[in-house]
């Protein structure tokens, strides 16, 4: 039963979330800070271990929050036109997802908190969504696994130029379609 006293945890919940989104993206995820945390949402340190045990918990659920942002990014992708045209809306969609919060696509795509794993809970959704975008393909007509593993090593080799190399720019999305077609052309889509 839904009462006012877990709506309220829930809504301080989301608040933390929020406030360590914006700390890390100011700061970096590495340098989420608890004290800050707590600042920022207006309470005390030993507080937040009342919401989340610890600093990785945090991590976790905006792990978690941002596999659902995904989840979503992809429901929301048109699938209509040709195979190609296809799998190109879905690596513009993709490259747009990771290039629109650089802090989320480090946390859900790279390694870049040392010691931090996602618990399995967590996890899981990762993985539904890894195997959500293999069934995709596979509709696409792309059910070799090599073919599955080229693109994402090219869509997430362009993100990360274009974060690192251009961010704010587009010098790198501007490469999308010539490589999606090379992509297609290689694997005969």
């Amino acid at each position: 039963m839904d009462t006012v006293r877990e709506r309220r945890r829930l809504q301080t919940r989301q608040e933390i979330l929020s406030a360590a989104w914006a700390a890390a993206r100011e700061d970096g995820l590495a340098r989420l800070s608890l004290r800050d945390l707590a600042r920022r949402v207006g309470m005390r340190a030993p507080s937040l271990y009342s919401y989340f045990p610890s600093k990785e918990a945090i991590y976790d659920a905006m792990f978690a929050q941002g596999q659902q942002e995904f989840a979503d990014q992809v429901a929301e992708t048109p699938r209509m036109g040709s195979s190609r045209d296809v799998v190109r809306g879905a690596a513009h969609s993709f490259f747009d997802f990771c290039v629109r919060d650089p802090v989320r696509y480090l946390l859900l795509f790279q390694r870049t908190i040392p010691e931090f794993e996602p618990s399995p809970e967590s996890y899981k959704l990762a993985e539904q969504n890894l195997g959500e975008f293999v069934q995709f393909m596979n509709d696409c007509g792309v059910t070799d696994p090599r073919a599955v593993d080229m693109w994402t090593a090219m869509l997430t080799g362009l993100v990360s130029q274009q974060l690192s190399n251009d961010p704010g720019g587009d010098r790198w999305g501007r490469l999308l379609d010539e490589l999606v077609d090379l992509y297609c052309d290689h694997i005969g889509l």
